[in-house]
């Protein structure tokens, strides 16, 4: 399970502390310009050492293609690609190689495979959202040409969360700060509580929000190929997610009367006066705002002392060294990002299969 999507799918590979990162992205439509510039700056919006709330470590992430781009368009063929590993600290892991580690893949991995590289997480470290984000980048150049735009940020750190509905915010902002939050007050709380956090070698947890707006009616299908559920599958697939939530979601204290999104004409296009449906409705969008939040657990690698036992079942005791992130929220910003991009236009591309026959 190391390919993710129908038409355009990923196939990623590598490991945290392996030679490189990479994958292949097979059914890009071709023709469409590659903006190199673009797609670094995707990746360096995910790397680590960008700012003092993430990980110190530092990775230059560049890109390289090996196929399927010819005079800076895609050819429609496979294309492969590679991110080389430069900054491991493997000896970072040495305490950790014969212990479990507390919420992490560590028990599980070793149980399901009879082995595991414990250097960062090796398969399960999140390194590996490196292949998404390029991937999505793709997606997003294609969509651009579909004038679809997804934009997220983060929504709540902790217990401090935006009020107001991602609507009464510029979006066009979240970049302005290291959180990636577009409410400047919020913003400074978050990095306050984040830095305080980090400061006692401990990790805190929070929500994403991610907003797409252009898409078309018609994606998604009614029953076992539901839009929602894709973007759930995608953004469950992201290290760290603990749940999903699209529209009103767990919003639920309220009657059918007042929530019913009330269809009009609008200017000769039906239309509705609200977005409760969240873009999607029985499975299919409906030409609304797609908005969705994600919720991330704290990060399981905390600085800190803890109970643990080793492989062979003997009580023990693990504090982690290394470079962590104290809260994953900035850097999962642009991942979120790009599994939405690249759900988005497998599903679009879907849709022109629907018809095919009648």
């Amino acid at each position: 399970m190391n390919t993710f999507g129908n038409i355009f799918r990923l196939t990623s590979y590598g490991e945290s502390h392996g030679a490189a990162i990479g994958g292949v992205v097979d059914g890009c439509p071709a023709g469409i310009t590659v903006d190199m510039a673009f797609i670094q700056n995707e990746l360096n919006r995910r790397r680590p050492g960008q700012s003092k709330i993430t990980t110190p470590r530092k990775e230059a992430d560049e890109v390289e293609f090996l196929s399927g781009i010819y005079d800076g368009k895609t050819t429609g063929t496979p294309i492969g690609f590679v991110v080389r590993n430069a900054n491991q600290h493997s000896s970072d892991y040495d305490n950790m190689k014969d212990v479990y580690r507390p919420s992490h893949a560590d028990y599980t991995y070793t149980q399901k495979y009879g082995i595991r590289d414990h250097r960062g997480g090796g398969r399960s470290s999140a390194r590996e959202t490196i292949a998404r984000c390029v991937a999505g980048a793709l997606a997003k150049l294609a969509l651009k040409e579909l004038n679809i735009d997804i934009t997220a940020f983060t929504s709540q750190v902790g217990g401090i969360k935006l009020d107001k509905p991602y609507t009464a915010y510029d979006l066009t902002t979240i970049e302005d700060t290291p959180v990636r939050c577009p409410d400047s007050g919020k913003a400074e709380e978050m990095i306050s509580l984040i830095e305080e956090v980090k400061s006692k070698g401990d990790t805190i947890g929070g929500v994403i929000t991610c907003v797409v707006k252009g898409v078309p009616v018609g994606l998604g299908q009614p029953v076992f190929g539901k839009l929602h559920a894709a973007l759930g599958n995608a953004m469950l697939s992201i290290n760290a997610v603990k749940g999903f939530e699209y529209g009103d979601g767990f919003d639920v204290d309220h009657r059918g009367s007042e929530v019913n999104d009330v269809f009009f004409n609008n200017n000769g296009t039906i239309s509705t006066r609200t977005n409760h449906s969240g873009g999607i409705q029985g499975g299919i969008s409906n030409g609304q705002d797609i908005y969705f939040r994600i919720a991330f657990k704290p990060v399981a690698t905390i600085l800190m002392h803890q109970d643990t036992v080793d492989k062979d079942g003997n009580d023990t005791g693990l504090k982690a060294k290394g470079r962590h992130d104290a809260c994953v929220l900035p850097r999962a910003v642009p991942i979120v990002e790009a599994m939405a991009a690249i759900t988005i236009l497998d599903y679009y591309l879907l849709s022109k299969t629907d018809r095919l026959f009648i």
